[in-house]
């Protein structure tokens, strides 16, 4: 928790809005996409979502492969209290509905599916086809249930995996869009995926690392990737960190107040 806090003290003191961004590409992102305040019928649609799952006091027997909860004592958790105390918040679904529709998204792939709520931001009238994967089978099962129940069966593909086994599965040519990673907070499991996946990413394509200020070790890993020679733009937006290779573009990074 006190990295937490000296982390977000810290960002607050260096980060920016869009005065002083001077990359044309990051400038348009932030200021069309990231601060886009107009309605969208997915936002409402989203709601409902949510809603659905705050209503279900259900009993689940949850398998965590991740770096463990700071909020549940044991596995067995009501889907309502990890809607509430676990999920995507609705900012940040709206920002991710508006990524995929600014960037227009076409294949995404996301590490940990949880309930699907991140998953319902991506696809909402949105053109994107979905991969997504999720260890703990009693937690697909809810999020399987909730496209259903939201029409969203044909854009996305559920795989009950871990996220070696499903990395290790992709073709060679596979690439996606965009790549959200939530799940295993930690600096060896974080780096290891950005790394197994950059074959999977092309030039545009966009990289979402989910808590990056979780931890000291979370932190590092965002560190570590965003220096890395393939990343040209990276963007700490505190809770998420972002990044591209966008190889055309000189290497910076932003801190930008969402």
């Amino acid at each position: 928790m006190k990295h937490q806090i000296y982390s977000y003290l810290n960002f607050l003191l260096n980060s920016k809005n869009q005065h002083g961004v001077h990359s044309p590409f990051v400038y348009k992102l932030v200021t069309q996409c990231f601060y886009d305040k107009s309605p969208r019928k997915a936002y409402k649609t989203w709601k409902l979502a949510k809603l659905e799952l705050l209503n279900d006091k259900t009993l689940i027997s949850v398998e965590d492969f991740g770096a463990g909860s700071r909020v549940f004592k044991t596995n067995q958790r009501a889907v309502n209290q990890i809607a509430k105390n676990v999920g995507i918040t609705q900012k940040r679904a709206q920002l991710l509905n508006r990524i995929c529709s600014y960037l227009k998204i076409e294949n995404a792939l996301e590490l940990g599916t949880s309930l699907g709520l991140g998953s319902l931001a991506m696809t909402l009238n949105n053109h994107v086809k979905l991969d997504t994967v999720e260890a703990c089978p009693n937690t697909l099962k809810r999020a399987e249930i909730l496209f259903k129940n939201f029409n969203c069966t044909s854009q996305i593909s559920t795989h009950k995996s871990n996220f070696n086994q499903l990395i290790k599965s992709l073709a060679p040519t596979k690439t996606y869009d965009l790549i959200y990673i939530d799940g295993h907070h930690n600096y060896e499991a974080t780096w290891h995926y950005f790394n197994q996946l950059k074959p999977h990413a092309h030039d545009q394509t966009i990289f979402i690392f989910d808590d990056i200020h979780w931890s000291k070790e979370m932190t590092k890993a965002w560190q570590d990737i965003s220096n890395s020679p393939e990343i040209h733009v990276s963007i700490d937006t505190f809770y998420w960190g972002i990044c591209f290779k966008r190889p055309e573009q000189a290497k910076e990074h932003f801190r930008i107040r969402i």
